[in-house]
């Protein structure tokens, strides 16, 4: 009888990390299958970056004063690392209100009653927007090279910068997550996501050189965790840059990009999680 029962004993549940590593991409499969069955969500999120491209490569190529340059062709080189971090960034707000849109339909409840790792749902669902984000970020590259973007520095200091892009993308979806959980309605979490980004992405030196601005306000953008991350892809694709700062995430942007990423992953996934345990509790 002991041996009968021993052999249709279940196994031992996974503890601590392996369960919730296996639970989160469980949760990012779920994700990703129903991202491939609303083609309309991921044809959207391409449109935007393209046009951002188009429009400031074609309308304000001329007019910008880049390294003492106005060529057309200086600022596409300086502007398209901003554009990829905006992409990524921008990503955010989809993300809030995919969780808002969860949490409103109650699907949240639904993972609360089964066997996983409470901090999974939020994982698997950011790890899901940033395979879809380096989706995005891969078709923009190509329409950059189109419209006479280069690199410069070869191919593996390249990747890197994209995986500090990606590694950006991913840190902010987080404080995406957290505004998603703190709203009631996804279209609440969308807006709630933009008005942030847009002084976090335009006080930057994204699109323009920071010092070309007042003393206090280049001063924000030099410290801007955006701009850490622009100024490193610059150099990594050794695209022209801002002019010369005495700022320290200006002179060592690569670790700067690292460290504020790192930091915001750190910080707002510990309050994401703490805000879905106390949502579902």
């Amino acid at each position: 009888m002991t041996a009968a029962t021993d052999a249709v004993a279940p196994p031992k549940a996974r503890g601590g990390i392996a369960q919730s590593v296996s639970d989160s991409l469980v949760v990012a499969k779920r994700n990703l299958i129903r991202m491939t069955r609303i083609p309309e969500m991921v044809i959207f999120g391409l449109i935007q970056p393209i046009m951002f491209v188009v429009l400031f490569s074609y309308v304000f190529g001329g007019s910008m004063n880049i390294g003492g340059s106005t060529s057309p062709g200086v600022y596409r080189e300086f502007l398209m690392a901003g554009i990829f971090a905006q992409t990524v960034t921008f990503a955010t707000a989809g993300a809030g209100a995919g969780i808002a849109d969860d949490m409103h339909k109650g699907l949240i409840d639904r993972f609360r009653s089964l066997p996983m790792a409470r901090g999974a749902v939020l994982t698997g669902r950011t790890l899901a927007d940033l395979v879809q984000t380096a989706l995005t970020v891969v078709v923009l590259a190509i329409v950059a090279l189109l419209v006479g973007w280069r690199i410069h520095e070869g191919v593996p200091k390249a990747l890197g910068a994209f995986a500090l892009l990606l590694l950006l993308g991913y840190a902010f979806s987080w404080i995406g997550a957290l505004i998603g959980l703190s709203v009631r309605t996804p279209e609440a979490a969308t807006s709630g996501g933009l008005i942030w980004l847009f002084p976090v992405t335009f006080i930057s030196n994204a699109f323009v050189d920071s010092s070309q601005m007042t003393p206090w306000l280049r001063h924000i953008a030099e410290w801007n965790p955006f701009s850490a991350t622009v100024q490193a892809c610059r150099v990594l694709f050794g695209n022209p840059g801002v002019s010369p700062s005495d700022a320290w995430p200006m002179q060592h942007p690569v670790w700067a990009s690292i460290i504020w990423s790192v930091l915001i992953i750190a910080v707002f996934r510990t309050l994401a999680v703490r805000k879905y345990r106390s949502a579902t509790a």
